[in-house]
């Protein structure tokens, strides 16, 4: 008498090319049989459930941010608010923070906003067709940020050549030298022309953000001028790549449901609802890392002090434990609460959660908001191009290669 032991799948390659085309059945593959697993070829700790991942963010004496001496600091040139704890952390929050929330928001920065949407819409709407990433989704943000900065926006396509490298560089799990060593002159080049900005606004400062950073304090601490680099740095990174792959995935995912987009369309109260379920469905981060600061138990075994944890933020988004159905983009969704979705409260975890909740989530549900909003307004019978499917790519941060639409032109 014989027997056959099923044996489980291998844990996927996290930087094979079939993980890069799709990587949601490589996520449900790691959530039922390797909720966590050691990457060899990174190093990391992946770690896919839903509650695993919440522990990790939220456990501040297990899990510590200290994973960005090495992942950030080189690329923006020293520590940012991302590292910080304690007194530290609170101070720079409480620093930063008011210029991405409340009537700041509202009334400066919503301006900023909707005079960017205007321009860049203005230069394609009598075209009847578009590649709304490249021509819209990609600047946008970028364009928001630097005028928030207080940044000349002369030095845009430098700028996005930074972030490009950025991003590379973030998510060169390889070990590729030429990626670091390309991310690390961007990083130099960036330092270079800010420094005098700085040095100028010291002197000089005015009402946009980096003059605040210079000279607003908290609890008797202020920052820097290496600080205020380096966090601008961040700034310039996070705030361009989030919000354009967000915008462009949500584009598409309502496009390829009529039913949905027509829902918005005709109520534009759901355009929030809709960029909740994209940050959920399909989040422009894909993974965010921390460090175990001793060993801990999680699903699946313990990962080892010291080691460095992968925090699969698109699988825990679609654990069937937490959300039902998960695969399926829904805006009506019940168990995803949109009241919260843009606070350190949110039952997604696309922002992170607990104390290092992302500071700019209120600035990018705005931008989508009115971005949206415009869209619908201006690109009238908006409709993907004949053909064209929405190609994703991505491993660290993930959205469209490109959107390609027509519409009536103005």
């Amino acid at each position: 008498m014989t027997s056959t032991m099923l044996r489980a799948p291998a844990p996927p390659d996290i930087l094979s090319q079939e993980f890069d085309a799709d990587p949601y059945p490589f996520y449900a593959l790691m959530r039922d049989h390797h909720p966590l697993y050691n990457h060899e070829k990174s190093g990391f700790w992946m770690v896919s459930r839903y509650r695993d991942v919440e522990r990790v963010f939220k456990d501040g004496v297990s899990f510590s941010s200290r994973n960005y001496e090495w992942q950030n600091e080189p690329l923006h040139g020293g520590r940012t608010m991302l590292q910080l704890d304690g007194r530290d952390h609170s101070a720079h929050r409480n620093i930063v923070g008011p210029q991405f929330r409340g009537s700041y928001l509202q009334e400066r920065v919503r301006e900023i906003i909707e005079h960017t949407v205007d321009k860049l819409i203005s230069q394609f709407e009598s075209d009847g067709v578009v590649d709304l990433r490249e021509q819209f989704t990609k600047p946008f943000p970028l364009d928001v940020i630097m005028h928030m900065i207080g940044l000349p926006l002369e030095g845009h396509e430098a700028f996005r050549r930074w972030v490009d490298l950025g991003i590379d560089f973030q998510s060169n799990f390889a070990g590729d030298p030429e990626v670091e060593r390309l991310g690390l002159e961007a990083q130099a080049q960036f330092a270079d022309y800010l420094t005098p900005i700085i040095a100028d606004r010291r002197e000089n400062p005015g009402e946009d953000l980096l003059s605040k950073m210079l000279t607003a304090s908290s609890d008797g601490i202020s920052m820097e001028d290496w600080e205020v680099r380096a966090f601008t740095s961040l700034l310039v990174s996070a705030g361009g790549e989030t919000t354009d792959k967000a915008l462009a995935s949500m584009v598409c995912r309502l496009l390829e449901d009529p039913e949905q987009f027509h829902a918005v369309r005709e109520d534009r109260s759901l355009i929030t609802p809709a960029l909740a379920e994209t940050l959920r469905h399909s989040g422009p981060v894909q993974m965010i890392m921390r460090q175990a600061e001793v060993d801990t138990e999680l699903s699946g075994g313990v990962v080892p002090e010291g080691g460095t944890v992968a925090c699969v933020l698109g699988s825990a988004n679609r654990d069937p434990d937490q959300f039902a159905e998960p695969d399926v983009f829904d805006i009506h969704r019940k168990d995803l609460d949109v009241g919260k979705a843009f606070n350190a409260a949110a039952n997604h975890v696309e922002f992170a959660l607990g104390r290092h909740f992302c500071v700019g989530a209120h600035l990018t549900r705005v931008e989508v908001e009115v971005a949206m909003d415009a869209l619908l307004d201006r690109l009238p019978e908006m409709r993907l191009a004949p053909g064209f499917v929405a190609s994703e790519t991505g491993v660290f941060t993930r959205g469209p290669r490109s959107v390609n639409l027509e519409f009536s032109p103005a």
